[in-house]
């Protein structure tokens, strides 16, 4: 957090609590209900302004986002030093994976996990994650929680230890739980032998390529998923650097940067995209704007886009289609 040193400090400090009262503080752990006129989209952009001492580590902590996506969506803000006032983007909107809404989805190119709880999953907290890097890629399919742990040893794999011992740094053959336990405070033990959903020492890397497969989380975010699950909750671990929602009318179309070992599949991606959207619209009727869609996929910014209208089909006698919602609009969020 940052210092309050000034009467400008209060004033958004004031402002943070009002928005606070009002529609909760944009770092709170935020659990969205799915609407039926929305059914693939939740969040909503927001800005803020950040102060000189932040980074965008900072920022991405603050407004639990992960640091990759702060940067993809702030392309000209100095990631190490945005300096005093600058406007800073929350990417805070997303579209719901294409996957079962039960349990846990990681959405690996993403670096982001979605939690469907209540009856009918139609209740949804995300969190930013950390992912394998390219030489120990996360692993794909359907799994479950096996184990849950408070304070975890960490019992390093042979060839982690190698990989460090060519550093020069001499891994011990237990980590034990503590402060400088890679592991964190909790873990969520996977059926995926040696893999893990799990806190971290060193929570300013979430939202990176950095782990040696497994998922890692905020310190804050892990304990909030640790209490949400049992042991049994289904995981779904997927590869979707394109996703493609419905909400209020709109078409969006959500487009994240294909990871390393991914980049040969998206080659021919405006097709494989146009068929998806075909795919999910074949119930509608809609109206796609294609230079929206091209441009969406050369930013690949991880912010949803609008791309098109869609409205269900009727067998009523024809009438002028209804109008599309706006898509949302920025708020102005401040940090508690």
């Amino acid at each position: 957090m940052t210092r309050a040193n000034s009467s400008t400090r209060l004033r958004k400090g004031l402002g943070a609590l009002l928005l606070g009262m009002l529609a909760g503080t944009a770092a709170a752990d935020p659990l969205y209900t799915i609407k039926p006129d929305a059914p693939d989209i939740i969040g909503e952009l927001s800005l803020t302004t950040s102060v000189y001492e932040d980074t965008i580590s900072d920022l991405a902590r603050a407004y639990d986002q992960g640091f990759r996506e702060m940067r993809l969506a702030n392309p000209k803000v100095d990631a190490w030093l945005p300096g005093e006032g600058t406007e800073v983007l929350v990417p805070s909107l997303y579209v719901l994976p294409n996957a079962p809404r039960d349990g846990i989805v990681i959405n690996v190119p993403e670096m982001r996990m979605y939690y469907y709880s209540g009856r009918g999953g139609k209740q949804v907290m995300t969190f930013p994650i950390s992912i394998g890097r390219e030489q120990w890629v996360t692993p794909k399919g359907r799994t479950s929680i096996v184990g849950k742990v408070k304070n975890p040893a960490w019992y390093p794999p042979e060839s982690i230890r190698k990989e460090h011992a060519q550093e020069g740094d001499i891994l011990p053959k237990v980590v034990p739980a503590g402060p400088d336990n890679p592991l964190g405070t909790h873990a969520l033990q996977l059926g995926l032998n040696g893999y893990m959903i799990h806190g971290t020492d060193k929570p300013y890397g979430i939202g990176m390529r950095v782990t040696h497969g497994c998922i890692r989380m905020y310190p804050n975010d892990i304990v909030t998923m640790f209490n949400a699950t049992t042991v049994g909750t289904p995981v779904y671990i997927v590869s979707q650097p394109f996703k493609i929602g419905l909400g209020d009318g709109n078409i969006y179309l959500e487009v994240h940067p294909p990871l390393e070992e991914d980049q040969q599949a998206a080659t021919a991606q405006y097709s494989v995209v146009v068929q998806m959207i075909l795919d999910r619209v074949k119930n509608y009727s809609a109206e796609l704007v294609w230079a929206d869609i091209k441009r969406t996929l050369d930013d690949a910014n991880g912010i949803p886009q609008v791309v098109g209208t869609a409205r269900p089909k009727t067998t009523t006698a024809a009438r002028p289609p209804a109008p599309a919602t706006p898509a949302p609009a920025l708020h102005r969020v401040a940090r508690s």
